[in-house]
């Protein structure tokens, strides 16, 4: 298949695209936030912690908008700027962290669809009893089939659940309002001794807010399938600002009605109970019923954004040419079974494991700062020289954000993660091999190295107990 055959035919418009980037940051990230951001830190420290983030990722955002107007003819920026930034094993690191992150995030939205299932129906549990996985691995096949039906459909539909999905969240915000108190607010404003100080508190938001916030380059992964390149930027900071201002919002109202100590103790998703506290029973369940629409939704926005990272690639020779195979309505079946397949696997695995939610997520998120500070390197290399200043500061700021992620992340994640980045190798050298080309070259070897020392020490750790989920 030549590079020109393997573009996708299916085009999508500025508001598929950023119903695209909406629904997939807007999953089960949101509901659960009030008591995610309270459980280790104040009403002050979560505040600067929305300030640096919502900086940050408005940095990322511009600079993914940049990306797109001045590299069009580059598909999947995700993977495509990285493999500018430092070649064929870069680029491939990029999509292979970016793929691992979104089917994991899948596993941790199947995860909170069943939790918040058993609020009607208790044998589901934390979502991670026999019967949950059981439901979700139906729920699992059936996304599967139909977005093998075409993607556009699929996006389409995806569309029309975002829409579904924005209502709770909205009515949420207004009646909360409504019922928000400032002496609530203030009280206990920098945390108790317990929170720590305010940079620990602060440090403590940042893998809630990166979680939240990711799908904000799904416009940028689908550019390939967009019916003009520059909906793609516009699409990107559309959907972040409107997510932004849900987010905040939701965050912090929640404190102007429970203390701190109040939202740490609530169970998730804590929207249910906040809201209960404000209107009566019935606000619990309008909130678990939007979590499952919004959780669908979400677990749809990223299997189309996990197949597509590694499709890409696939076509590009980084990937095993298998991985780049299409079938008759133009959907990367082969990409997609392999996804579906680890998301299936991942969920037994939490059935034996009982790992959390919240352990999910926060492996998922640590996968992703990789991908995204290979894009913000390659924005400010590409921009070095540009005639316009605010374009250097965007990205330097955005390299900057990219870098603290990665300090806030904690050793733990940054371990975790690398043993999942080390087994992509075989992977890469299986598509070079394809090819004829030598595997890894000098520079690349030494980043292999690093990452298979960084997987044995994070092997030992957790065979000796010394590091887990």
């Amino acid at each position: 298949m030549s590079p020109l055959d393997a573009r996708p035919s299916a085009k999508l418009g500025l508001r598929l695209l950023t119903a695209l980037v909406i629904g997939s940051m807007l999953g089960s990230g949101i509901f659960g936030l009030p008591q995610n951001m309270a459980g280790g830190a104040g009403a002050g420290a979560i505040l600067i912690g929305w300030t640096i983030s919502g900086l940050g990722m408005l940095m990322l955002a511009l600079c993914y908008q940049m990306l797109a107007m001045r590299k069009p003819e580059l598909d999947n920026g995700v993977y495509a700027y990285a493999r500018e930034l430092g070649g064929d094993y870069v680029g491939f690191n990029a999509a292979w962290g970016y793929w691992v992150s979104a089917w994991i995030g899948n596993v941790g939205y199947l995860v909170a669809a069943f939790g918040a299932l058993s609020y009607f129906y208790p044998l589901f549990g934390e979502g991670n009893t026999p019967a949950a996985i059981l439901g979700a691995s139906g729920l699992l096949w059936l996304v599967h089939a139909m977005v093998l039906r075409g993607i556009k459909g699929a996006a389409m539909l995806n569309g029309v659940v975002t829409l579904a999905k924005l209502l709770p969240l909205l009515l949420f915000i207004v009646l909360v309002a409504l019922s928000f108190q400032l002496k609530v607010f203030e009280l206990d404003f920098w945390g108790g001794p317990e929170l720590g100080s305010v940079l620990a508190q602060v440090k403590s938001t940042m893998l809630v807010t990166v979680w939240v916030f990711i799908g904000i380059e799904g416009a940028s992964v689908y550019s390939a399938r967009a019916a003009r390149r520059v909906d793609v930027g516009r699409a990107t900071v559309i959907g972040f600002l409107v997510t932004l201002a849900l987010l905040m919002a939701v965050s912090l109202l929640s404190l102007g009605l429970l203390t701190q100590a109040e939202l740490a103790g609530l169970k998730n998703p804590s929207m249910a109970g906040v809201l209960e506290r404000a209107v009566g029973s019935w606000g619990a369940v309008l909130i678990y019923l939007g979590l499952i629409v919004s959780v669908g939704g979400g677990f749809l926005a990223w299997t189309l954004l996990a197949a597509e990272s590694l499709f890409t690639p696939a076509n590009a020779g980084v990937m095993p040419a298998w991985l780049g195979r299409q079938n008759s309505a133009g959907v990367p079946a082969n990409a997609l079974w392999l996804s579906s397949a680890m998301v299936q696997a991942f969920l037994l695995l939490t059935l034996f494991s009982k790992a959390s939610y919240l352990a999910l997520i926060s492996l998922s998120t640590a996968m992703i700062l990789l991908p995204y500070l290979f894009s913000a390197f390659y924005g400010a290399l590409l921009v070095r020289r540009d005639a316009k200043p605010a374009l250097r500061i965007v990205t330097a700021l955005a390299v900057a954000y990219c870098l603290w992620l990665l300090y806030a992340a904690g050793l733990k994640y940054l371990l975790l993660s690398a043993l999942l980045y080390a087994p992509g190798a075989a992977l890469y050298f299986w598509a070079k091999r394809e090819r004829g080309e030598p595997a890894f070259k000098r520079h690349e070897g030494l980043l292999l190295a690093g990452l298979l020392g960084l997987a044995l020490l994070a092997a030992w750790m957790l065979s000796s107990g010394r590091l887990g989920l």
